[in-house]
């Protein structure tokens, strides 16, 4: 499909309102400047601690993806008519094995996504990725205890499951037209014009499983004490990734010709131009409002803390939807929370915003909103914010 372009009436209207929103905005107002302040600094923070060693390995991986992964592979385990159990396994399985944040996941999904994998399974995949870290469970069992524990592995687990499956039944015949309204002109992402270039699937696999290994062993978080195995591989973890980039060097040279590499890095380049923008964005507009953990910015702290206290429908919505707009780095929902319920936030808004945050910000919406659509876009942010506000709730009321 067509990349759609804003009308001239479109353009005008944005301008105006960035303009009026200029002129009217008090920026001397103490609250704005700090938000101002907030915005940037959150950037700046996002840009040192993920852009390196987690966007950019995920947008070399998702070129990857769209270039030399077959697409009959990726429709067989992925597509809309692939058996459920498997797709849904699949997805929910790689998200995890990935551990990485909102944003992070993004360019992998739009990998796999446009190379054919159905809606459902790729919303699945998507969900999974921020929301179910193996270590991330890990510690909320350490620091919240076994029932929130519990809670959360169950709730990620069988979130991006049933997201995924009511997103595909809703968009059922849409995705099916997509699939059979592709063509060469929407870009080598979904029809890629490379042969295999003599290459077996398992040296595919080699090549991409590499680029995989050295994006979560880069970014291995240490768990603290909670577990002798996993800060063991945490002090290796530079030994590891240098491993994995040795083998990625070894099949970059032997298995890959100089014409595929420059399609690698032309779709690596395309992801980067349409992701990186809208993230920046979404980040700037998030500090603004919400700013880092422990710092104030536009919006008080202390107005969250006060309305998720108990267990009522209103808190756990509350925490539900400010977990979805807020933005997470990986791990760092389990400190935020920990920091809610010392200020009197109730258990089930806690689970809630656990279930929420993770999975979902304001810069992934942008991004989702650009390769999916508005409408598919407002149908996955509801269902994670509704069915979080209702498993917070049915938790905080048996907890």
């Amino acid at each position: 499909m067509a990349k759609k372009e804003w009308s001239p009436n479109a353009v005008l209207a944005a301008i105006g309102a960035a303009f009026l929103a200029i002129y009217f905005i008090p920026f001397d107002a103490p609250r704005v400047t700090a938000g101002i302040l907030e915005g940037f600094q959150m950037l700046g923070e996002y840009a040192r601690q993920h852009v390196l060693l987690c966007l950019v390995p995920a947008m070399f991986i998702a070129g990857a993806i769209g270039v030399f992964l077959n697409q009959q592979a990726v429709i067989k385990y992925l597509g809309p008519k692939a058996p459920k159990p498997v797709a849904y396994a699949v997805a929910s399985v790689s998200g995890a094995i990935l551990a990485v944040c909102s944003c992070t996941v993004l360019p992998l999904f739009k990998g796999i996504y446009k190379k054919g994998a159905g809606l459902g399974p790729a919303i699945g995949f998507l969900y999974s990725g921020p929301a179910i870290s193996i270590i991330a469970i890990t510690m909320s069992f350490q620091v919240f205890g076994w029932k929130i524990g519990i809670a959360r592995t169950i709730g990620a687990i069988s979130f991006s499951v049933v997201i995924g499956l009511i997103m595909q039944a809703i968009f059922r015949k849409e995705d099916e037209e997509r699939l059979a309204d592709a063509s060469p002109r929407d870009g080598r992402m979904f029809n890629s014009p490379i042969d295999e270039g003599g290459r077996r699937l398992w040296q595919t696999a080699v090549y991409i499983g590499s680029m995989v290994g050295i994006l979560v062993f880069v970014n291995w978080a240490s768990s603290k004490g909670a577990s002798a195995a996993w800060d063991a591989i945490y002090g290796a973890k530079y030994l590891i990734t240098g491993a994995f980039a040795l083998v990625l060097v070894f099949s970059i040279v032997r298995w890959f010709k100089k014409h595929e590499l420059a399609e690698w890095g032309a779709a690596t380049r395309d992801f980067a131009l349409q992701i990186f923008p809208l993230l920046f964005a979404g980040v700037l507009v998030s500090g603004f409002l919400l700013g880092r953990p422990g710092h104030e910015a536009l919006i008080p702290n202390s107005w969250v803390a006060g309305l998720v206290g108990g267990n009522s429908v209103f808190a756990n919505f509350i925490a539900a939807i400010s977990g979805a707009f807020m933005y997470f780095a990986t791990l760092t929902e389990v400190p935020i929370v920990q920091g809610l319920l010392g200020s009197g936030m109730g258990q089930g808004p806690a689970l809630a915003l656990l279930l929420a945050g993770p999975s979902l910000s304001l810069p992934s919406m942008l991004v989702i909103n650009a390769e999916i659509g508005i409408k598919k876009t407002a149908v996955y942010v509801i269902l994670v914010v509704v069915m979080s506000a209702l498993a917070g709730l049915l938790f905080g009321a048996i907890a």
